[in-house]
């Protein structure tokens, strides 16, 4: 095993966890050993969206191998719910242990954010360091801006995270974003240097497939064949507002709609939602599931859902949006017209977009498109080729290789450029 890694990952989240940016982190990961990298990552146990320690992980300090890369776990405090304070000791908790943890000596480290605190305890580390290697920071989602979006916190709560995540990503060589979007609220409201902002999308993790037949689906997961099967996957938290999910439920089953509602995933607003949800009969829970039962699931969906809280505009991309592209099923999206979601489902043509929090124009929404068997195809096939023009994975890889070439140490540089043909060579 080589004493000096070319490159070192440090994020919260990481394969085996199957949904949120774990699937990113990883991803890009192998992509980049694929390539000629030598790889580590630095993350903590799977616990994400349950927020419970995954069973077989909890040790203090863990190291395994996963596609090649030497993955080591450092145990933190998981709260449940995760939510204010909890949350926040959450992060302090895994930034305390990267920075007494030994991270090699990478040529270029990438930091992901979330978690912020925990990337502002990896920048003091890298101060401190006598080796003045690039850093890269990834930015998933925008702190200061979901804290406004979602109301939580009081103004103290929001000044200091703004102050922090500033600091942060100025401190850092080059910050990647997800959108251009998230590039100009960097750039115009934490002042990030405009030079250091690097947009690379991110992409559809599931393998390239051909997609499969409804009923098909449904009959493999026992789901009712003679109904409009309306699915959302992901997250169960704050932003995701999926009381109007709940509501949207309750109206079909009072309309008499021939609509069941999937919540698919886990998170910290499951118990409340199912509380909520007690004697619907059009809605039900199913648990987290693995990348072929995720697969069936929405190939079995005659919609795919997006809900997004009222207010929630600019500070997250759904990555479950990038699966919904693939799966070639029409999408209808909750969420605020002026936002992120919404641009990205218009600009793929994949779907329609309705008013968050209106549980009405929902149920009409997965009537309307499903009564259109014609342009429900048309807004598949749509994602599908959104999803191979824009969001494609060896395309964002290769950005990152130029980014990391660009900063790298020349003789480090050389060797990634060799390595790179290589591998490309042998493709």
């Amino acid at each position: 095993m080589p004493s000096r890694p070319d490159i070192a990952i440090l994020g919260l989240n990481y394969p085996p966890e199957h949904t949120g940016i774990a699937p990113y982190t990883g991803g890009l990961a192998v992509g980049l050993r694929r390539r000629g990298f030598r790889v580590e990552a630095h993350v903590a146990h799977p616990h994400y969206p349950q927020w419970k320690i995954l069973d077989g992980y909890g040790n203090w300090s863990y190291t395994e191998t996963i596609d090649g890369v030497d993955v080591h776990r450092r145990l933190h405090y998981v709260p449940h719910p995760p939510r204010g304070v909890r949350r926040l000791i959450s992060e302090l908790s895994f930034g305390i242990r990267l920075v007494f943890a030994r991270w090699g000596r990478p040529g270029v480290t990438i930091a992901v954010s979330p978690s912020l605190f925990s990337t502002a305890f990896a920048v003091f580390k890298k101060r401190l360091s006598p080796r003045r290697t690039p850093l890269i920071i990834w930015v998933q989602d925008i702190y200061s801006l979901g804290m406004a979006e979602t109301s939580e916190g009081g103004r103290t709560a929001h000044r200091i995270t703004q102050w922090t995540e500033s600091r942060t990503l100025r401190s850092a060589d080059r910050v990647v974003v997800i959108h251009q979007r998230f590039a100009d609220f960097l750039i115009e409201h934490l002042g990030i240097d405009k030079s250091k902002v690097v947009v690379v999308r991110n992409w559809t993790h599931l393998p390239k497939t051909d997609p499969m037949d409804a009923t098909a689906a449904k009959a493999e997961l026992g789901w009712p064949a003679g109904e409009v099967i309306a699915v959302h996957t992901g997250n169960m938290g704050a932003k995701q507002g999926l009381e109007t999910i709940v509501a949207a439920a309750r109206v079909a089953e009072q309309r008499g709609a021939p609509i069941h509602f999937f919540l698919v995933g886990d998170g910290g607003e499951r118990a409340k939602l199912q509380e909520l949800a007690r004697g619907i009969s059009r809605l039900t829970f199913v648990d987290p599931l693995d990348d072929a039962e995720y697969r069936f699931a929405l190939c079995a969906a005659d919609v795919l859902l997006v809900n997004e809280k009222p207010g929630v505009a600019a500070m997250a991309v759904p990555s479950k949006l990038t699966s919904y592209f693939d799966a070639g099923r029409p999408i209808v999206a909750a969420t605020a017209a002026e936002g992120i979601t919404a641009s990205e489902v218009l600009a793929a043509d994949a779907g329609i977009v309705v008013r968050a929090g209106a549980p009405d124009e929902l149920v009409d929404a997965v009537l309307a498109v499903t009564a259109d068997a014609k342009a429900a195809e048309q807004f598949g096939r749509n994602g599908r080729r959104y999803r191979e023009s824009v969001l494609d994975e060896d395309a964002a890889v290769e950005q990152w290789i130029n980014l990391i070439r660009s900063l790298a140490p020349n003789d480090q540089s050389e060797e990634v450029e060799r390595s790179s043909r290589s591998t490309r060579s042998l493709q």
